[in-house]
């Protein structure tokens, strides 16, 4: 099933018999779009979609297993973005880096209704495996692709590949969510968000020995 985008989210296509499930998660996207992953009830999704308040509860247990299924989907084509852009550090590992960095804030201008249930929906800990895997599995890139670049330093002087990746990670997230999203939580900044990541990036990079 696909989406097409509009300004202010995207175009509801309603429910047709035997695909629900999609119907509300499509509905689900367009109000995130437009009021936040907390800004409208499972009753309200419902009506979205063009369907009766208790038809949800043939596919999800509650709002927070559609937000979670949302989100799910979200990490797993996050995780692919990033996994592209990293392409097993070629054509270098400092480049490859660097487009894992800008896939992060592509995500974040392209995908904002995605973004925002994988990163403020606020789901219960360990409320879904998949979640989980997906979240992982999409982190696991930057703790890899951090792991390569610190390997270029001596042993003794190599800093640990999770830490390195969850200060990489916040420093992403941070510019992607205040500059680079494709929604009105966007700031303005004289500068492309892209090349205030990538200045980050190497100032932090610096300090560890990593300059070049």
């Amino acid at each position: 099933m696909s989406w097409s985008k509009q300004k202010g989210g995207r175009s509801r296509r309603g429910y047709h018999h035997g695909n629900l499930r999609e119907a509300l998660i499509e509905a689900a996207l367009d109000l995130i779009g437009k009021t936040g992953p907390a800004g409208f009830t499972f009753a309200e999704a419902a009506r979205a979609a063009g369907v009766s308040p208790a038809a949800p509860y043939r596919h999800f247990r509650d709002r927070d297993a559609l937000m979670a299924d949302i989100a799910q989907r979200g990490f797993e084509r996050f995780g692919a973005n990033l996994k592209d852009a990293w392409n097993d550090g070629k054509p270098n590992p400092s480049s490859a880096f660097k487009n894992v960095g800008r896939a992060y804030l592509a995500f974040a201008r392209s995908e904002p209704a995605y973004y925002a249930a994988m990163f403020e929906a606020r789901l219960p800990p360990g409320m879904n495996r998949e979640l989980d895997h997906a979240s992982e599995q999409a982190f696991a890139v930057i703790r890899q692709a951090s792991e390569t670049l610190a390997g270029k330093l001596p042993k003794k002087n190599r800093p640990p590949a999770m830490m390195m990746a969850l200060h990489i990670w916040a420093l992403s997230h941070g510019i992607a969510s205040l500059f680079a999203r494709g929604d009105a939580g966007r700031r303005s900044v004289p500068m492309p968000p892209e090349d205030l990541l990538e200045a980050g990036v190497l100032v932090y990079l610096s300090g560890l020995g990593l300059g070049d």
